[in-house]
């Protein structure tokens, strides 16, 4: 909507433009009237839609008069030729004086309406007796503000293509569960997002009872069609309560011309650098309920009909057939679901923008109630940050794969959605892609891990080392395979944080003696990297993912530099990793710590107290100990049965006592020392 409007007034000499004016700012018939009043502004809080209106007086000086009677036609002609060939602004016709005639004029005016479609309404007033005089200006922002021109045709008296289609979009993006049709509680949330209150039932009724007697297929299992949805539009239109077409219309995001505003399909995001762009759980929703909403025989996959079905509401499509190698597909070639959320988090890192844009078409802030696309998207912390702390909250792991040309750095890919050498050769070397995404699981932790084909050239550029992880790849059937692999690091990783990984591709064939000074074993046991991982896609089921999981595992832990990434989640590793990691031992550790500290506390409080014992006259006090020792032994000798044996009997508690003391504190030195040796085996590991 525009943030002001303003209001000219044209027309010949002392027809009353001036008067019209001064009549709406003093509210009354100036006595005189001065040849060209200045320009007013009214503010945005005195008009009914809020928005501030300029009027300006254009003074018959400033253009050429024509003394003769000058007829409506030949004077919008001449408007016409004055602001352009293509006369685009709202016109509204004023005849003023009317207390001066006793008739009115609209019969005489309705034909030239018809002819002339700039013109928006027609309106009788007097300057004089006040008449009509603010509905004049309210009418002249309102055509300024809802236009009629952009959305109806008057001479085919039906909505316009553009807004035809500006609508369905609509239409489609309120059908949450695509049947076809709006149902009350659709229509009750179209109701509350565009004018913020709900339709009562019986509203709803009479809604639907009016469609129903003009449009025989308007309402369909008591729920309003699209076409039935389009004639309340033709409707209001036609009723001129085209306000309301517009309101809905803005708040899905078009502007005067009927297009997305930039500001509602890129929204402002602010990214630092060396950050990245992941979607949130609200998105992942959304976007889950999109296809849900799409895959209507349920199979987890969304066929070409289904998927074309899905991007109606887009201005293009999309996705290519490029996409279809990127994620997982089914047998028949569809995206499956995790295959629809990974393109999606694949244009989130790669392209913010265009994901922002994609949002938007799908009505994300309309139909999440946010505010705008923007806050679908969570922006990670500096790489640097989580180098520092040892640890990272990104979801997202991005692996440059470099090889020479026919290394296998395409199967590497391909293998990470599944699929073995037999699907490899069914894809066109036309729908290729350099990209591939899917999901690793790291310890119980779902992670995405998204593989780039680098170009096989000489030099990287600054882009193609930007990564988390690097994937060497080298063919063991090429002798001169290794050596670009080797070359590639020392010019740009070996100096670097970012870990790297080397893959012998094609371990099913013949394995060569690379050409090189050493071998690829002892080129990572010298550059301290783990060993070269054997890997084929030539199987006959699904390929390994052992690669991946590694590879992932040094994207999230490269401070760890572990020397085996094994993330199996069944060797012996794994399981002692997962259990470190889990809430139960964390508990048990910190109830034991505070057991152990617990017993051991009247114990320390005694020996600080003996330590802080005054030291003077320490000889005599053991000379008198030595006194009492001896006095004590002569008494116990003299003492009867029972009393000696009450005394063993507490000098047995106090050996119980002692016993646990020792046990609690062996028991706590012997964990320290077990977790200290497996940290120690962990890092040597």
């Amino acid at each position: 909507m525009k943030k002001d409007v303003r209001i000219l007034l044209v027309g010949e000499p002392r027809v009353g433009k001036t008067s019209l004016i001064m009549s709406l700012v003093s509210e009354e018939f100036p006595e005189e009237v001065p040849p060209r009043a200045e320009e007013i502004t009214i503010p945005a809080d005195v008009t009914p839609e809020r928005v501030p209106t300029h009027i300006v007086d254009y003074s018959g000086k400033d253009y050429t008069v024509y003394k003769i009677g000058l007829s409506i036609p030949l004077f919008l002609k001449l408007l016409t030729f004055s602001f352009g060939v293509v006369f685009r602004l709202p016109l509204i016709l004023v005849g003023n004086k009317s207390d001066l005639v006793e008739y009115s004029s609209m019969e005489t005016i309705l034909p030239i309406m018809n002819q002339y479609t700039e013109i928006e309404t027609c309106v009788e007033c007097s300057a004089k007796n006040l008449k009509n005089i603010s509905e004049l200006f309210y009418y002249a922002q309102k055509a300024v503000l809802h236009p009629t021109g952009p959305l109806y045709c008057p001479e085919e008296k039906e909505m316009k293509p553009a807004c035809i289609k500006a609508l369905t979009r609509i239409f489609r993006i309120s059908d949450q569960d695509n049947d076809g049709t709006l149902n009350d509680a659709e229509l009750n949330f179209f109701q509350r997002i565009c004018f913020n209150t709900p339709l009562a039932p019986q509203a709803l009724e009479d809604v639907k009872n009016v469609v129903r007697k003009n449009l025989s297929d308007g309402v369909a299992d008591n729920g309003l069609t699209l076409k039935g949805f389009l004639f309340l539009h033709t409707l209001f239109i036609q009723r001129g309560r085209h306000e309301t077409t517009w309101t809905v219309l803005r708040r899905f995001g078009y502007d005067d011309d009927l297009e997305l505003t930039p500001e509602y399909l890129f929204p402002l995001l602010k990214i630092p650098p060396d950050c990245t762009t992941e979607l949130n759980h609200h998105a992942y929703l959304f976007l889950q309920s999109i296809f849900d909403k799409h895959d209507l025989d349920r199979d987890c996959a969304l066929s070409p009909d289904e998927l074309k079905d899905l991007f109606k509401v887009f201005p293009y499509m999309p996705w290519g057939p490029d996409v279809n190698n990127t994620v997982c597909t089914n047998e028949r070639g569809w995206i499956t679901y995790q295959g629809f959320l990974s393109q999606w988090t694949l244009t989130t890192y790669l392209d913010v923008q265009r994901c922002l844009e994609y949002l938007g078409y799908l009505g994300y802030s309309i139909l999440a109630e946010q505010e705008s696309q923007a806050s679908a998207i969570t922006v990670t912390r500096d790489k640097k940050i989580d180098l520092q702390k040892k640890q990272t909250q990104r979801n997202v792991f991005r692996c440059n794969v470099i090889g020479m040309k026919g290394c296998g750095k395409s199967g590497v890919l391909q293998a990470l959605l599944g699929r073995n050498l037999i699907r490899q050769r069914q894809i066109r070397a036309e729908h290729k892609s350099y990209y591939a995404i899917n999901t690793v699981y790291v310890y119980g932790q779902e992670k995405y891990l998204l593989l780039h084909d680098v170009s096989d050239s000489e030099f990287l550029t600054d882009a193609e080392t930007i990564c988390d992880a690097v994937c060497l790849v080298y063919d063991v059937s090429n002798p001169k395979s290794f050596e670009y692999c080797a070359r590639i690091f020392k010019q740009h990783f070996m100096d670097s944080r970012i870990p790297c990984l080397v893959v012998a591709a094609k371990s099913d064939l013949h394995e060569v003696r690379q050409e090189y000074s050493i071998s690829p074993a002892e080129f990572c046991r010298k550059h301290k990297m783990p060993p070269p991982q054997a890997f084929t896609c030539n199987t006959v089921d699904v390929p390994s993912k052992d690669i991946f999981v590694k590879l992932t595992t040094m994207a999230m832990y490269p401070h760890a530099r572990l020397r085996c990434m094994c993330a199996c989640n069944r060797c012996t590793f794994c399981i002692c990793q997962n259990f470190l990691n889990s809430d139960l031992l964390q508990s048990v550790k910190n109830k034991l710590f505070t057991a152990v500290l617990n017993r051991l506390r009247p114990y320390i409080d005694e020996l600080g107290a003996m330590l802080l014992a005054d030291e003077e006259s320490s000889i005599m006090q053991q000379v008198h100990a030595v006194n009492f020792v001896e006095d004590s032994i002569f008494m116990e000798s003299s003492l009867g049965p029972r009393l000696l044996e009450d005394r063993h009997v507490t000098q047995a508690d106090l050996k119980s006592s002692t016993f646990w003391l020792r046990a609690s504190f062996g028991a706590t030195v012997f964990a320290v020392l077990g977790f200290a040796m497996y940290k120690a085996l962990l890092k040597q590991r």
